[in-house]
């Protein structure tokens, strides 16, 4: 088992790791709207919010030795299942063609006012 940590995504606020590499899967732990260049957490919209969180995905992702192509399950956890259009949108950006499985869960509020949260597995 490895952990994985980058500076390309912001450090866990707690007691986690960025993601752990283990039987050549990559499970990437939940990841927010912060910047990782100066850890700013950007709560300003859901956009901004959504690219930064798979910027971040992409990262991680990377540094696993993983891509997003390579991703097999993403769980969406989002404030309202009204902002499904506008994160879809986003998302399709990023993973081009790739479908992995997803599921998109409406949790109502998140900490410290983010959106939107996103976890993946991925092959390494």
């Amino acid at each position: 088992m490895e952990l994985i940590q980058t500076d390309r995504a912001p450090h866990p606020f707690g007691h986690y790791s960025q993601a752990v590499k283990a039987n050549g899967m990559v499970f990437v732990s939940g990841i927010l709207g912060v910047r990782h260049d100066d850890h700013e957490i950007v709560v300003r919209d859901l956009a901004a919010q959504t690219e930064i969180v798979l910027a971040n995905l992409k990262a991680v992702l990377e540094a696993a030795g993983s891509a997003l192509d390579q991703v097999v399950k993403v769980t969406i956890y989002a404030e309202s299942v009204s902002n499904w259009d506008k994160v879809n949108e986003i998302y399709r950006s990023y993973f081009g063609e790739h479908r992995p499985a997803r599921v998109f869960v409406p949790t109502g509020k998140l900490h410290h006012g983010f959106q939107i949260e996103i976890d993946a597995v991925a092959m390494a």
